[in-house]
């Protein structure tokens, strides 16, 4: 005798139903978790001392203040490490979107010699740890004499491989059709590449340009590496070299958690605004 099915309703959907208000809980107690962290560092920059040092732990001020960001801007250059910092991340992150959707696009469309072997290197490069890198650009930089300067902060990482790998994974959803008939109307490949391909990936540029971004605005091994002048540093390394002198941040925590607010914020910022097209570029870059 077969049982009769409500209209409507699938085993597959009774046995998922009772599982989601699972799922949502612990997505919601993952995403409590992971921003603890940034929320007692936010919250702690607008705390007074005496808030900071209370025990049991005061998470929220009950009287906000801002004498840790102006204490910091006394005594720390803040702009002008934080004008580095951007000058390098811009430059960083424009060089990537350029040359990687360049090479992601190549890869993707056009036929060559060794294109294979091209997309092998690549895909070796993913495997290199970034740390074994340092020794071999700093003697690069130091033959080209690029060190304590912008240049040198940027050109090693001016091209990525995870971005061409990105880009090139994007592409490959374009359909040929649409260049085919741009080619047969007379465009070229620098039209083509300008004017069609690249309108159709600002998912993947969106994602690439927060990756890149965030990656150069944390970075910190190389720039305190290719930088003598305290001039030329960017903000991490300004920050790490004011925490542990014991004449300017004097133990202040409450300074330290307001430099750490104001390092994560630009980051945050770019997210949120480019948030709905990250989300669609990770999305659908793996598809191909």
């Amino acid at each position: 005798m077969t049982a009769v099915r409500a209209p409507g309703a699938t085993p597959s959907a009774k046995s998922r139903a009772p599982k989601r208000p699972l799922v949502y809980v612990l997505l919601s107690l993952g995403l409590l978790i992971m921003s603890a962290p940034f929320l007692w560092m936010a919250l702690s920059s607008f705390k007074t001392p005496s808030e900071l040092s209370a025990g049991p732990p005061v998470w929220i001020p009950t009287e906000w203040t801002l004498g840790n960001f102006r204490e910091l801007l006394d005594k720390l250059d803040l702009p002008l490490y934080f004008m580095n910092s951007v000058i390098v991340a811009v430059l960083v992150t424009v060089s990537n979107l350029v040359f990687c959707s360049m090479l992601g696009y190549a890869l993707a469309k056009l036929n060559f010699v060794g294109r294979s072997k091209i997309f092998g290197l690549v895909l070796g490069a993913l495997m290199v740890p970034g740390n074994l890198m340092l020794l071999p650009l700093f003697v690069l930089m130091s033959k080209l004499r690029l060190i304590d300067s912008y240049a040198g902060l940027v050109l090693p990482f001016a091209a990525g491989a995870f971005g061409v790998f990105l880009m090139r994974q994007f592409m490959q959803s374009i359909p040929d059709e649409l260049l085919e008939a741009a080619r047969m109307d007379g465009a070229g490949e620098w039209y083509i590449f300008w004017r069609i391909v690249m309108p159709l990936v600002k998912p993947a540029l969106a994602t690439l340009s927060i990756f890149t971004f965030l990656g150069s605005w944390n970075n910190f091994v190389w720039p305190l590496i290719a930088t003598n002048d305290p001039d030329k540093y960017t903000l991490p390394v300004a920050l790490a070299t004011f925490a542990t002198d014991p004449n300017k941040a004097g133990g202040s925590n409450g300074m330290l958690m307001a430099g750490a607010f104001l390092v994560v914020l630009p980051v945050l910022i770019l997210f949120i605004a480019l948030q709905r097209h990250f989300t669609q570029g990770i999305a659908t870059a793996g598809m191909k």
